[in-house]
């Protein structure tokens, strides 16, 4: 049986203690009042220091100087239709084109303010949904190695079922957002603005309004609590009927149980993790939608997933944790993290071209806040998430090296937290995003979080699980895979 060692627990809980400081300081230093933002917007005037004015900013600006050329001309006609009263109706005509541009810039400070404010909970909502979204595609893998019956990775099944114990925590952390989120502590969903939906309010949005059957807050908030709940149900329910797998003796009434409940669970997750990309991402830009996006998500997340369960395990082989794992896995787990870089690549890609030849500004407005503001991530992210892999993995040889195999995963992750990061901070933070105290603090919580919760989980079962009818075949997995190889590559063994 696995330790939990004393020195990784002490790493974990320092990381969740320094992330939580982190957190809390974030918050602590995130501007209270309008006259704190404009003291910020002056500054980053002064300093250059912005990102420059996003999108969304652009057409607010664009907006205020339409409004400003109206006022003018409305100043002009009042001036000169009084024109007997002279001077007086001049001031007065200036007087209110300046009011209105005062007005505007009260506007324009309460918007950054909400930015500002976003900003903490925007990164923690990063990268809360980045391990979360990575732990139920762990979750949804292995349901489909149960359902497949493939035996090249049952030796793995422990864990992949360790890694998923850190469902629980995160869809805690989620469930407490969506409540902060509902009870507007935030500022993260527009459409949960007040006044959206009401036809009456100057915040009046009727695009928004003509989705209300579906973005409203009660719908929103109750989908949410059952999506945690359809994953949290199979997990616990797939754990203890794996470990009692090791010593049924029922024909394999188990087994076939696990294989009913993994099938009927694919089913729930294909429609609620689609469901998720929408109400979780795509809602934070309401105007905008994509009918690829709950696929896009789900390959970024997929990848992440299969490097996630590619570095545990290779860190639990090196422990001697998992003795039946050998070169050959390592390698299925490496060519799957590369074929799923390519899908990824290949998703981002017709989202991105289709939107880009169409050129429909309603279409094209996500792409070109993401090009104008996050240039350096967007871009990033693409290299990351494609060139390096297909560098790195394309060699099969390669593929068996468990250093190299860290390496690739290390950036594959990074690549994907920018690709959540990207989806996320421009419909939130806008022009006003870096990377800090506060993105640094929510990573390091959740991989605390995340470390914990996985090597706990693993050190409370069998790391092989004897009674699955497929262990001889996994366990044979490096002979007949080698073997296959050899005969490919010309070489004799």
């Amino acid at each position: 049986m696995y330790q939990f060692s004393g020195k990784l627990k002490k790493v974990s809980l320092a990381l969740i203690i320094l992330g939580a400081f982190g957190i809390v300081f974030s918050f602590l230093n995130a501007p209270s009042t309008i006259e704190e933002a404009k003291e910020i917007i002056a500054h980053q005037s002064a300093h250059g220091s912005s990102h420059g004015a996003s999108h969304g900013d652009s057409q607010e600006q664009a907006h205020h100087d339409e409004k400003v050329v109206v006022a003018d001309a409305h100043a002009s006609e009042a001036a000169h239709a009084h024109d007997d009263n002279g001077h007086h109706v001049t001031e007065d005509s200036h007087a209110k084109t300046d009011a209105h541009a005062e007005n505007h810039d009260d506007e324009h400070a309460l918007h950054v303010l909400h930015q500002l404010q976003n900003k903490p909970w925007a990164a923690l909502y990063v990268a809360l949904f980045f391990f979360l979204g990575t732990t139920l595609l762990v979750l949804a893998f292995y349901a489909i190695q149960r359902v497949a019956q493939a035996g090249w990775s049952i030796v793995l099944f422990r864990v992949m079922e360790a890694i998923t114990a850190n469902i629980v925590p995160t869809s805690i952390a989620m469930l407490l957002v969506i409540i902060a989120t509902v009870m507007h502590l935030n500022h993260l969903f527009p459409w949960m603005g007040e006044g959206v939906f009401d036809p009456a309010s100057p915040n009046y949005d009727p695009i928004v309004d003509g989705k209300s059957w579906w973005m409203n807050v009660p719908g929103w908030a109750i989908r949410s609590i059952a999506y945690l709940a359809i994953w949290n149900a199979y997990r616990w329910f797939i754990r203890k009927n794996s470990i009692k797998e090791d010593t049924a003796n029922d024909g394999g009434k188990t087994y076939k149980l696990n294989y009913n409940v993994s099938v009927g669970f694919l089913f729930l997750f294909m429609i609620t993790e689609s469901m998720m990309s929408w109400d979780w991402i795509m809602g934070l830009d309401p105007h905008w939608f994509s009918t690829l996006f709950g696929w896009y998500v789900l390959s970024s997340l997929l990848v992440s997933a299969l490097t996630v369960i590619a570095l545990v395990t290779i860190y639990l082989r090196h422990k001697g944790a998992l003795p039946a794992v050998n070169d050959s896995h390592i390698h299925d787990l490496a060519k799957f993290m590369f074929g799923f870089s390519v899908f990824w690549t290949y998703l981002w890609f017709s989202q991105f071209m289709l939107i880009w030849y169409a050129d429909i500004p309603e279409e094209t407005t996500y792409f070109v806040a993401r090009f104008n503001e996050y240039k350096v991530p967007f871009l990033a992210m693409v290299a990351m998430n494609f060139i390096f892999p297909v560098l790195l993995l394309l060699n099969s040889d390669f593929k068996s090296l468990p250093w190299f195999v860290v390496l690739g995963g290390i950036v594959i992750l990074a690549g994907h937290y920018i690709d959540v990061f990207v989806m996320v901070m421009p419909a939130t933070v806008g022009a006003q995003w870096s990377f800090g105290i506060a993105e640094i603090s929510a990573l390091l919580f959740f991989l605390g979080i995340f470390i914990y919760a996985t090597f706990a989980a693993f050190a409370k079962a069998n790391p092989i699980p004897k009674g699955n009818p497929f262990l001889e075949e996994s366990n044979h997995f490096h002979y007949y895979n080698i073997e296959h190889r050899g005969e490919d590559s010309g070489d004799h063994h």
